[in-house]
């Protein structure tokens, strides 16, 4: 399956090495390896876990057979003897835990999924699409592509400018066609497109389904493993569809309209046991329907609390020179309900860095992923991978680690997908997405004016890379190569604080972390004194809390809202040539009052930005601060964990969820921290 690996010499004494895991906690155990366990190492077929040498051997030999096989394919130049020691010191610094692949590349890089199947999208955390490349003959198809991405856990970005198309809903006429959905991701994504396209064609018949071939609920699914669903969530979908959209027949199909369907089909999603969906809408500051699709006394059917479908819409404002909107309008919902988001589409086609001037590379841009962190064109994917500031000795050091971290990520754009259409774009792009975590952390030890020499140099030797191994892989040098992504659960890994943002814990907190009760972990903590109690949200879930003191200066509630977005602004101006995913938490009580004017003043200076208002607080937040009194009081009181029965037995990994934090959060159920996931995936 694969065509390169690493010699069982080298890789021998890492077995016993021991792993520089982060947010180590006062009974000894790290929270990083406890998430690792969870969320990435994967069973093997003796039915132990992967470790974490095993799984960079995994990434390591996936990432370098890409490169031989494109090279063996293409006659190209191909070195075994410099491969292996490039290689080497690939795993080294990966196994340093100095750079990774995004979560999804951690997960599935040199597994049977990607290498054998051929599912090479299951790499990529996010995408995006415009509705702006609907067709009257095929207007469905934009929506089966939608469900497809989902199913596959890619996060989708889409906008409404299919509503200017004008196409009219319709009453469905003539013989009823009926399509036997078979038990497979492209069936259920066939059926969303048929149905669509029912409504909204001018010769559009009834469209029945037959659901016969989907296996039943519970029954075990290959490929990514789990159980299936059975046909009930795509039923729901089904009828969902046919009751919000159908029945507005002789209407417009409108930007509302847009939304509601991929919401609904991001619902299916959920229900349908694809961990959660993360998608984003993209709509203009003069759309009335849109900026009011979080209104419930507008549209109280779609934000009603249990049966609405509004909680799966993530609203931003696509704004350019030309719409400029009501800033005082908007800081006033975002109080209300923590939308909307903002993004600056012409600055994002102009600029690559916002300290080198306008280039207009990315011109055919039309949108961006759910988390704001790439610039992206319709049927375009993300393509991530991420710098650990926090273990990176200095600029040399740095240099040396951004060398395989960029290997990864342009390997990457070496596979096709099964999407023509994507894949013409990452052909032409080849853009990658070379990300840094722990930045408030650096900036709060070393200083802005060292930040900024590093986020310089390091731009200008990716530069450097990427004409070096495009020439040498006879493809097109990347169009943009840097950005900051949320990191979450990755950046657990390490300790470091997530992407560009300062961590909720501060120096000293509690860390919540969420497990299945049926994970031999759950029991462990327990004999080891930890306390883990029954999840008030989720069922079947248990929540362990971990005493933790972290490299971490200030918590985010001492930093303010103008500290928050400054350095969101340094970084998007000297390292991120995409964008800088940020998301400002602010006191509504002290800090609400200042959005207009963050607005304004660092309008042009950043191309995406959203708030979140902070609450008080609830029971079993991700994070606690504590005092320096109470951790010491946990020191002596916890015992060590049995990490050889975590490995030796277990369930397969979770995965990482798109390109979001460890936390789903769902604004409107009553709490910041509502998990929606599941364990399985169509395949």
């Amino acid at each position: 399956m694969l065509s390169f690996r690493l010699s069982d010499e080298f890789i021998a004494p890492y077995n016993v090495i021991q792993t520089p895991w982060g947010n180590t906690d006062a009974g000894g155990n790290s929270v990083g390896e406890l998430i690792f366990i969870r969320t990435y190492s994967r069973v093997k077929e003796d039915g132990t876990k992967e470790t974490w040498p095993e799984v960079c051997r995994r990434v390591i030999e996936g990432m370098y057979s890409i490169q031989k096989d494109w090279c063996k394919a293409n006659r190209l130049p191909w070195n075994d003897r410099k491969a292996q020691a490039s290689a080497q010191e690939a795993f080294d610094r990966m196994f340093q835990l100095k750079w990774t692949p995004p979560g999804r590349g951690l997960w599935v890089t040199g597994t049977e999924a990607v290498h054998k199947r051929g599912l090479t999208a299951a790499l990529y955390n996010c995408s995006f699409i415009s509705t702006d490349d609907m067709t009257r003959n095929d207007p469905g198809s934009i929506f089966g592509w939608v469900a497809d991405a989902l199913m596959c856990g890619i996060g989708v970005g889409f906008d409404t400018r299919g509503a200017a198309k004008n196409i009219v809903i319709r009453e469905p006429e003539g013989e009823v066609q009926v399509y036997s959905i078979p038990d497979s991701r492209e069936g259920w994504a066939e059926s969303v497109r048929l149905l669509i396209n029912s409504l909204l064609r001018t010769d559009g018949r009834p469209q029945e389904f037959d659901y016969s071939r989907i296996r039943a609920a519970g029954e075990p699914i290959k490929g990514f493993g789990g159980t299936s669903s059975g046909p009930g969530p795509l039923m729901k979908l089904h009828e969902d569809i046919r009751r919000v959209i159908g029945s507005r027949a002789g209407e417009l199909f409108d930007s509302r309209a847009i939304v509601d369907v991929v919401n609904l089909i991001g619902t299916c999603v959920v229900a349908g046991n694809v961990r959660r969906s993360a998608t984003i809408a993209l709509g203009g500051s003069d759309d009335v329907w849109f900026i009011d699709l979080k209104n419930a006394e507008v549209f109280p059917e779609r934000n009603h609390f249990e049966t609405g479908w509004g909680w799966m819409s993530n609203n931003t404002l696509s704004l350019d020179s030309d719409s400029v909107p009501n800033y005082e309008d908007a800081a006033q919902r975002i109080l209300n309900n923590g939308e909307p988001g903002f993004m600056w589409l012409d600055t994002s086609q102009a600029y690559g860095r916002m300290v080198d001037p306008a280039n207009h590379k990315d011109s055919r841009a039309k949108g961006t992923n759910p988390c704001a962190e790439i610039t992206l064109e319709s049927f375009e994917l993300c393509n991530l991978v991420e710098i650990h500031l926090n273990n990176i000795e200095d600029e040399e050091d740095l240099q040396r680690t951004l060398k395989f971290a960029y290997l990864y990520a342009k390997s990457i754009t070496l596979l096709p997908t099964h999407w023509p259409e994507t894949n013409a774009v990452i052909q032409r792009n080849r853009r990658i997405g070379t990300s840094m975590t722990g930045i408030s952390q650096f900036s709060d030890i070393h200083g802005l004016t060292t930040l900024r020499d590093w986020f310089n140099t390091g731009y200008d030797y990716v530069q450097v890379l990427d004409k070096k191994y495009s020439e040498w892989l006879g493809i097109r040098e990347s169009i943009k190569t840097t950005t900051v992504k949320p990191s979450g659960t990755v950046s657990l890994l390490s300790g470091a604080s997530p992407g560009v943002h300062w961590t909720p814990g501060g120096e000293y907190f509690l860390r919540a972390v969420r497990f299945s009760d049926t994970e031999p972990i759950v029991k462990a903590l327990e004999e080891a004194g930890y306390t883990v109690e029954k999840d008030l949200v989720s069922a079947n879930t248990k929540v362990a809390y971990f005493p933790i003191k972290s490299d971490n200066k200030r918590s985010e509630r001492e930093v303010t809202i103008f500290e928050k977005i400054a350095l969101a602004s340094e970084t998007q101006r000297y390292w991120a040539d995409n964008s800088v995913s940020v998301t400002v938490s602010f006191d509504p009580e002290t800090e609400g009052k200042h959005i207009a004017t963050v607005l304004k003043m660092y309008e042009g200076k950043l191309k995406t930005v959203s708030f979140l208002p902070m609450g008080g607080v609830y029971k079993q937040q991700p994070y606690t601060q504590i005092t320096q009194e109470q951790y010491e009081s946990y020191v002596g009181k916890l015992g060590q964990i049995d990490k050889a029965l975590l490995y030796a037995n277990g369930r397969e990994a979770e995965g990482d969820k798109y390109c979001t934090t460890d936390v789903c959060e769902i604004p409107g159920l009553g709490s910041t921290d509502e998990i929606v996931e599941s364990d399985t995936i169509l395949v």
